[in-house]
């Protein structure tokens, strides 16, 4: 597997240095960069898995610039004797965590540890996730795309950092989102430009295809990706050495060109929800607390029986990356080795709702003669969803439709002017 890349961006003091060294040591490959400018090119050409910045410079203004390049890459504060505004302004403004210096040897192999196991925590026993799981690696040998489908957090990411990690590759591992981007920044980020290709092409940019050769290029939400540039992802594929594995949520959405998806049908693996996992919500929310708990500096946290429970009862509609949310926060929030129910928060600070355990009461039909069935449906499937408290993965399950059915029925209400309950 290929060094952890950190680029850390600071002042010529030793205090970095000795941070840099202390990573080295730990088998990362290090580069420092003395202005953002410098980062950000550094970037541009080579890429990197961490940045690690003095929170002493505008790490909020860098984070700006990150999101605007769409560079995916974690950012971690660090500081000499910084004061607490500084460190809590770092994260707010998107760092993930805060590092003092002089560093520790154990924080920064913490840190270094905390990349590598999100490469490759794919923890469970559940028959479907195995399965699914051994399927994917059986593939990581062959130069065969592959695409991972599953709904949105289900762990596809992690999935396809393992299958790169079992590939043997000594290329990097590249990862790019397709939803949401502009087309003619989507074409830069994958394919490179060259200073003034555009408005605003003020220096060259390595594609990403480029980026990954000889490695893994991963494209997430590819059903999005706009149809001209499918067809030049194929043309770099069949001329270059770059691996590729797309995710999507779904498959069958009919957004692919056809020769592309018969490209990707030959290796496809599903990924399930975590809701369908059983047991391995108790292992994953085990897993968390302890890496997370070290990460941070922190006494180990184990979840007490009560809020196992409570995490088995919820329907987890974000999958494994809630689920890694909420443990976070908790591990924080806690004021000492035990994760109670009350710690278990969702992001707007409301606590975890259990899923509906009785379908909603059968509804009587003397109300409804004469009416229209597509007002009849509309009324059963808002009143559902009200009922779930907006849980639309519940509300589909008792409703017997799928999860793509219920959001396009919504969707149409929604732009019909009927109320729609807000999603969990």
């Amino acid at each position: 597997m290929t060094a952890t890349r950190i680029l850390l961006i600071g002042g010529p003091g030793p205090e970095l240095r000795i941070a840099a060294g202390m990573a080295r040591e730990c088998g990362a490959a290090v580069r420092l960069a003395t202005s953002q400018a410098d980062a950000l090119s550094a970037l541009r050409h080579d890429g990197a898995d961490l940045v690690m910045i003095d929170v002493e410079t505008d790490v909020a203004g860098f984070i700006s610039r990150l999101r605007a390049e769409r560079f995916a890459v974690p950012v971690l504060g660090c500081g000499v004797n910084a004061s607490a505004s500084r460190a809590v302004a770092a994260i707010r403004a998107g760092a993930y965590d805060y590092l003092p210096l002089p560093p520790q040897r154990d924080l920064i192999a913490a840190a270094l540890q905390s990349i590598g196991e999100r490469a490759v925590e794919l923890i469970g026993e559940d028959p479907a996730f195995i399965a699914a799981r051994d399927r994917a690696i059986a593939f990581a040998r062959t130069s065969l795309p592959l695409l991972l489908t599953g709904p949105p957090g289900s762990g596809k990411a992690l999935l396809a950092r393992a299958v790169h990690a079992a590939s043997g590759a000594i290329g990097q591992l590249v990862i790019g989102e397709c939803r949401g981007v502009a087309p003619a920044v989507l074409s830069s980020e994958l394919f490179g430009h060259a200073t003034g290709d555009f408005p605003g092409a003020v220096s060259p940019r390595l594609g990403k295809l480029a980026e990954a050769a000889g490695g893994t290029l991963v494209l997430r939400s590819i059903d999005t990706l706009p149809t001209d540039l499918q067809a030049r992802l194929l043309d770099a594929l069949d001329a270059g050495t770059t691996r590729l594995i797309a995710t999507t949520a779904d498959a069958s959405a009919g957004k692919l060109r056809a020769d592309l998806a018969a490209r990707l049908a030959t290796a496809r693996v599903t990924f399930p929800a975590l809701a369908a996992r059983g047991a391995d919500i108790d292992r994953l929310a085990a897993a968390f607390a302890t890496r997370l708990s070290r990460l941070n500096g922190l006494v180990r946290r184990t979840l007490s029986p009560d809020a196992l429970a409570a995490a088995r009862a919820y329907p987890w509609p974000g999958n494994v990356g809630e689920l890694e949310d909420v443990i976070h926060r908790a591990v924080l929030f806690a004021e000492g080795p035990t994760i109670g129910p009350t710690h278990l928060l969702r992001s707007d600070g409301s606590p975890l709702e259990p899923k509906s355990a009785e379908p909603p009461p059968p509804v009587s039909l003397s109300g409804h003669v004469g009416r229209r069935m597509q007002d009849v449906e509309r009324d059963l499937i808002l009143s559902t969803l009200t009922r779930c408290c907006g849980n639309r993965t519940s509300a589909s399950s008792i409703l017997g439709i799928s999860i793509r059915t219920m959001r396009n029925k919504l969707k149409l209400f929604h732009e019909a002017g009927f109320p729609v309950a807000p999603a969990l």
